[in-house]
C-alpha cells in the first residue's frame, strides 16, 4: 500500500521551471553583447559619427565602459530572466487558488474528517503544495485502515509521507536560486574588475607625457565609475530578487510543516483509544 501511495505521489510530481539554465545565460549574453556594438556603440552615438570620439550622449557614456559592460549586462538580464522564471514557477507550485485559501480548505475537512474532500481539494488545486498535502492525506487514510500497528508507528508514517513528499517537491521550488545567489556576488565583483581595468587606463593616460590626453584620461574614468554603476545595480537587483524568493518558500514551508503537524495530531487525536 505504501508502495502504490509513492507511486502516485510520483506520478503527479511534475518538474516546473528551468533545469539548463545554462541557456539561458547564453541567450542573455547574445542579446547583452549585441545591444553593445550594435545599439550603443552605434555612430549616431559619438560626436561626428566616430565611435573613437567622445560620447555624444549617454548611450555613448555607456559603450566607452568597455567589454566589461555587455558582461555585466549579461548578468543583468539573467537575474530578470530568472526572477520572472521564478515567480511563474512558484505559481504554479502553489496551484490555482491562494495559498492561505486552499489551506484553510484543508484544516476546515481535517477538523470535520472529510479526508475524500481534502483529496478532492488537492486534485483541483493542482502543483508541489496539493502534491505534498495529498501524499500526507493518503498516508493517513492507509495507516487508518491498517490494523496491528501501535499508533505511535502509524503517526510516524504520516509524518514519514509527509517529509519523503516535501523533500521531493522542494528542488521545484528552489530551482535556479543558487544561479541568483552566486550573480549577487558576481555582480559586485565584475563592476570591480571594470573599474581595476578604467583606472588603469586612466594611469596610463597620465604617464603619457607627463600631462596625458585627455580623452584618454576621461575614457578611462568612465570606464571605471559605469562599471561600478552597473556592478553595483546587478548586486542590487539580485539581492533583492533573491532574498524575497527566499522568503516566499519559506513561508511555504513553514505553512506545509503546520499542515502536516496537523494531520498527525489529527489521527492522534481521533484515535486515542489505540495503544
Amino acid at each position: 500500500m505504501a508502495t502504490n501511495q509513492k507511486a502516485a505521489a510520483a506520478k503527479k510530481t511534475s518538474s516546473i521551471g528551468i533545469k539548463d539554465a545554462i541557456w539561458v545565460i547564453v541567450l542573455c549574453a547574445i542579446i547583452a553583447f549585441c545591444n553593445f556594438f550594435f545599439v550603443l556603440g552605434a555612430d549616431s552615438n559619438f560626436v561626428g559619427n566616430n565611435p573613437e570620439n567622445a560620447p555624444a550622449n549617454v548611450m555613448g557614456t555607456i559603450f566607452k565602459g568597455g567589454v566589461i559592460v555587455p558582461v555585466i549586462h549579461t548578468l543583468l538580464l539573467t537575474v530578470i530572466f530568472m526572477a520572472v522564471e521564478r515567480v511563474i514557477s512558484l505559481s504554479k507550485c502553489i496551484g490555482k487558488e491562494k495559498l492561505a485559501k486552499f489551506l484553510a480548505k484543508i484544516k476546515a475537512d481535517l477538523k470535520g474528517l472529510n479526508f475524500d474532500e481534502a483529496l478532492k481539494h488537492c486534485d483541483a488545486q493542482g502543483g508541489s503544495v496539493a502534491n505534498i498535502v495529498r501524499s500526507s492525506v493518503l498516508a493517513y487514510k492507509d495507516v487508518a485502515a491498517t490494523s496491528g500497528i501501535k499508533k505511535e508507528v502509524k503517526i510516524a508514517r504520516i509524518q514519514q509521507a509527509h517529509e519523503e513528499a516535501l523533500a521531493m517537491e522542494m528542488p521545484t521550488l528552489t530551482m535556479n536560486l543558487p544561479i541568483i545567489a552566486t550573480i549577487v556576488t558576481l555582480g559586485t565583483l565584475t563592476g570591480l574588475l571594470g573599474t581595476v581595468v578604467g583606472m588603469i587606463k586612466s594611469f596610463q593616460a597620465l604617464a603619457q607625457g607627463g600631462g596625458g590626453d585627455s580623452l584618454e584620461l576621461s575614457a578611462g574614468i568612465s570606464e571605471a565609475l559605469i562599471n561600478t554603476a552597473f556592478g553595483i545595480g546587478t548586486s542590487w537587483v539580485a539581492v533583492v530578487a533573491y532574498n524575497f524568493f527566499t522568503n516566499r518558500i519559506d513561508k511555504i514551508s513553514f505553512a506545509l510543516d503546520e499542515i502536516g503537524y496537523s494531520i498527525a495530531q489529527t489521527y492522534a487525536a481521533t484515535h486515542a483509544e489505540e495503544a
